[in-house]
């Protein structure tokens, strides 16, 4: 990861300066590390659960400090299974921990977790505890004997739930650990990590190059806060049902709910990123339309009202809007061949289901039917977007068009080309009214587009205030990642 941010020409990578100071105005962020103060036009804090940046701006973070406990140890040791991650609940591993995840890494080296019983007493584990938990989970894995090991690393970890109530504050936002904490039942917080960054990057890069309205920027705590509370929410509902508290809940819980084995597939399901507990979200509402419901802070509040529980992705048809788009072949107009996903990232995809066209040269194609049309309508799009060509989508008709979001989200499903309706909903993607433009060449809230100005990164010696007064208030500059 350090190799591949140094090769980046836009990113500059400062180590050993913990962020200490927060501050910001109408036009950009501050940030004190060490001795200096960088600006820039935007501050993402992605700095943990203790997050200096959340504090700073005073953003509550509650939750339950402690949702599981777990002993987790790092071993290399030849296992006869396969090489994949596996969730065991099996009385022959241990009386006191029948549950273990077992995650492989390379150098047949594998990472073992253990969720303690609630009655485990507190503080560290000592070392006899984690050897007895270890000695027999390589004895269950192993046909009751324990095999040569090498124990490299142990711990005891303490497993947090918690829900900032804001990821936006001005110009800052939070993300992965600053932003939730998921906790117990295999819920892998790097997972929603990752989903926050897809969903707020394209937005930024969208409202930094003036290809999108500032209002774009709401939709990212509209649309992300809403979807880890109703996998919390899951999460809560499922805990008794998995891990009882004590021996009456446990009885209750096998006279009312069934066995364990019964519900067991819930647990799959937090490991393995299925079903409510793991699945990715789903976004039905586009960023225009729930912009209708209020601006500025209150639009977000309202909008996770009204949204309800948030759909999950596989909840839905392929081409149902909010779906996340299978990664399908693609070929491009100049006829090279992709995969839809690898494409994502760089604007809007507009993907034509052209049965036929992934067996013929693009030349045989690119003139004929919708193409010609398409590309136009595509061109004219009020955001950067890239026509690409399928043979097939699942569930699509042929001729059918598709618009998905630069995270990978179906935002709409055209029959045909009609490049009105075309331009409209890319303009509801990029928080826009939805009206047609002006023939004047204005954008949809009648503005004209301004050139996206030079990337340009500051760093200052002198405090915030005077730095801001000799800063250009129409000079955007990306924001300085610490």
């Amino acid at each position: 990861m350090r190799d591949a941010v140094a090769a980046s020409p836009f990113i500059d990578l400062v180590t050993d300066s913990a962020a200490t100071e927060v501050e910001q105005d109408g036009t950009g962020v501050a940030v004190h590390a060490g001795d200096t103060w960088w600006r820039g036009s935007y501050l993402i804090g992605c700095d943990g659960h203790r997050s200096i940046v959340r504090r700073k701006l005073g953003i509550r973070f509650p939750g339950k400090a402690i949702a599981e406990r777990c002993a987790v140890a790092t071993v290399r040791a030849e296992l006869p299974v396969p090489p994949e991650a596996q969730l065991h609940r099996d009385p022959q591993f241990d009386s006191t921990a029948q549950e273990l995840t077992l995650r492989p890494l390379p150098d047949h080296v594998w990472r073992m977790d253990w969720r303690l019983p609630p009655g485990a007493p507190a503080g560290p584990l000592p070392a006899e505890v984690l050897i007895h938990h270890l000695r027999a989970a390589l004895s269950g894995l192993n046909e009751g004997r324990v095999p040569q090991y090498e124990l490299i690393a142990s711990a005891d970890r303490k497993i947090p739930q918690r829900l900032a109530l804001k990821f936006r504050s001005g110009r800052a936002f939070l993300a992965g650990d600053a932003a939730h904490l998921l906790g117990a039942l295999g819920m892998q917080n790097l997972d929603e990590g990752l989903r926050d960054a897809e969903n707020l990057s394209w937005k930024l890069a969208a409202v930094w190059h003036h290809w999108a309205p500032p209002a774009l920027l709401d939709s990212y705590q509209r649309e992300r806060r809403p979807s880890v509370i109703a996998r919390l929410r899951a999460v809560d509902q499922a805990l008794p049902l998995l891990h009882p508290a004590n021996r009456m809940l446990e009885v209750r819980r096998s006279l009312l709910s069934g066995s364990l084995r019964r519900n067991a597939a819930l647990l799959s399901d937090g490991s393995l990123g299925t079903g409510r507990l793991g699945a990715p979200p789903a976004y039905r509402q586009l960023p225009g339309e729930a912009r209708k419901l209020g601006r500025g802070g209150g639009a977000a509040v309202r909008g996770e009202r009204a949204a309800g529980r948030p759909a999950l992705a596989s909840e839905l048809q392929p081409t149902d809007r909010g779906a996340l788009v299978p990664d399908i072949a693609v070929t491009t107009v100049d006829g090279a061949r992709d995969r839809l996903r690898a494409r994502l990232g760089r604007g809007l995809l507009v993907v034509l289901v052209a049965p036929g066209t992934d067996v013929w040269a693009s030349e045989h194609w690119l003139g004929a039917g919708l193409m010609p049309a398409l590309t136009e309508a595509t061109r004219a799009l009020p955001m950067p977007a890239e026509l690409l060509v399928t043979g097939d989508y699942p569930g699509a008709a042929p001729h059918t068009v598709l618009l998905i979001r630069p995270d990978g989200y179906l935002a709409a499903t055209l029959r045909g080309c009609s490049p009105g309706e075309l331009w409209r909903m890319a303009d509801l993607v990029r928080a826009g009214s939805g009206a047609l433009p002006e023939p004047t060449g204005a954008d949809a809230t009648g503005a004209a587009v301004p050139p996206p100005s030079e990337a340009k990164t500051e760093r200052l010696r002198t405090p915030p205030a005077a730095a801001a007064a000799d800063t250009p208030a129409d000079t955007p500059t990306p924001a300085q990642a610490n």
